[in-house]
């Protein structure tokens, strides 16, 4: 189909640089679709929210200012919920200000308005192999997945210029999961009937664990991308990414020395991920030396983290462990940087990535440290490798990379593999070809042993600005 474009536009009684000025200031201050952003120029990360759907809920539009004409106009390119250009024009009206905004839809950005408003999108199967992936291009979990859909684009562009499976192409189908484990259970059985043998989960535990459940009758392999607690067990199940245990257990000691403290406050969403985390955390914390002095969880969409902040500031906390994601995890550091609790404390977010840190600002990600797998600044042949290949494809503008997203890239490729060595895409065969398999991929070698259990080096890096620097690694 060609490219449509949905128009909305906002009155301001102000000026147009004046309005213009303002763009940015956030919801609440009545300003230009709620647009938040830190400056108003080629790079900066933005998010604003358009009134683009029917039903009367604004969509949120996640991308980086791609262009700027002082007063008049600034393009926006994004890659969620959709990949395309936004564009508002300013112009006076009057004695005030007309904003309008123009958003142009592909076919996925398209379809993706078209199931957000509940009309039921039926497609035919076809004769190549469909890979599936359900991801979270609304909701909290956006910022997390902002790149997820172009890693698996770029997997399966690579695999099919090779020739595909058995000489077939490989065809990519998403679903939105909408940060919500009900949702994704509905948006995973519309991806098997259309024909998914395989579903690549890349969002929460929460929104995995009800895909499991709900699809614990059909014929299909459900692969978890990213870090997760592990524990499900079945023979069409396989939980990549990093665990908890392997996390902490590399990163504890280095955030202790590193603050020269051992008092730990648990803090982080209200679901089973973060849960699980602070758990184990009761465990490694004291055996490694370090003493906990409290917890607190809220739930996800949460704007508010005063009451968190005032807690973690009364408990006297060296390093704070923040299992918050997505949105939520860039609210939380932004207000502890506006309280000023990175000067009395370190904070360690297993989950953080830099997509995240692009939303919150290189000034309030001071004292942040996150543990993971992967980051983009790793220093691999294979990374500096893909970095290249991401960019020429996607652009300058595109999403960082973070272990979020180019676990889904390494899924893809583990799964394609798999699918090789057991002849087709047989979901069962994939699944046990997965096992006691060795890979070498962009963070380096990972390996699954019998029973589904990941190796990989784990890295403890530290925010520099909007960019994860690896300060120590697993042996």
């Amino acid at each position: 189909m060609s490219v449509v474009t949905l128009t909305a536009q906002e009155e301001v009684s102000a000026p147009p640089h004046v309005v213009f000025g303002l763009f940015g200031a956030g919801a609440g201050a009545g300003w230009v679709f709620d647009a938040l952003c830190d400056r108003v120029a080629p790079g900066a990360a933005v998010a604003l929210r358009a009134p683009l759907d029917a039903g009367g809920v604004p969509v949120e539009i996640l991308g980086r200012i791609g262009a700027v004409r002082p007063g008049r106009l600034i393009e926006i390119v994004h890659d969620q919920p959709w990949r395309g250009r936004t564009v508002l024009r300013f112009a006076a009206h009057g004695t005030g200000t007309r904003v309008r905004l123009q958003a142009e839809l592909d076919q996925q950005g398209f379809e993706w308005l078209l199931r957000r408003r509940g009309h039921v999108l039926r497609r035919a199967r076809g004769e190549n192999t469909a890979l599936g992936l359900l991801t979270s291009k609304s909701g909290p979990g956006n910022l997390f997945a902002a790149a997820s859909d172009n890693m698996a684009t770029l997997a399966l562009e690579e695999i099919n210029a090779d020739g595909g499976l058995l000489g077939r192409p490989v065809e990519l189908l998403v679903g939105d999961d909408a940060t919500d484990p009900a949702t994704g259970a509905r948006e995973a059985r519309r991806l098997a009937a259309a024909g998914c043998r395989t579903i690549l989960v890349a969002t929460t535990s929460a929104t995995f664990v009800a895909v499991s459940e709900a699809m614990a009758d059909s014929d299909v392999l459900l692969v978890q991308t990213l870090m997760n607690e592990g524990g499900i067990e079945s023979g069409l199940r396989v939980q990549l990414g990093e665990r908890p245990e392997d996390q902490l257990t590399a990163a504890v000691g280095p955030m202790m020395r590193a603050a020269g403290g051992r008092r730990w406050f648990l803090a982080g969403n209200d679901y089973c991920w973060p849960r699980a985390t602070h758990s184990v955390a009761r465990e490694i914390v004291p055996r490694l030396g370090g003493r906990l002095v409290g917890e607190r969880l809220a739930p996800l969409g949460t704007t508010d983290f005063a009451a968190v902040v005032e807690a973690v500031e009364r408990s006297g906390a060296d390093v704070v462990l923040s299992t918050f994601v997505g949105a939520d995890a860039a609210g939380f550091q932004r207000h502890c940087h506006e309280q000023g609790l990175h000067h009395r404390c370190l904070t360690l977010a297993p989950a953080m990535d830099e997509s995240t840190l692009a939303r919150i600002g290189p000034e309030a990600t001071a004292g942040l440290h996150s543990v993971s797998g992967y980051v983009e600044s790793l220093e691999t042949e294979g990374n500096a490798a893909l970095l290249g290949r991401y960019r020429e494809r996607f652009g300058r503008w595109a999403p960082p990379l973070s272990t979020l997203s180019e676990s889904v890239f390494e899924s893809v490729r583990m799964w394609f593999a798999a699918a090789v060595r057991a002849g087709g895409d047989e979901p069962r065969a994939v699944a046990r070809a997965m096992h006691d398999a060795r890979f070498e991929l962009p963070r380096g070698t990972v390996t699954l042993d019998g029973d589904g259990v990941v190796g990989q080096r784990i890295h403890v890096a530290e925010a520099v600005g909007t960019e994860l620097r690896v300060v120590t690694s697993s042996s």
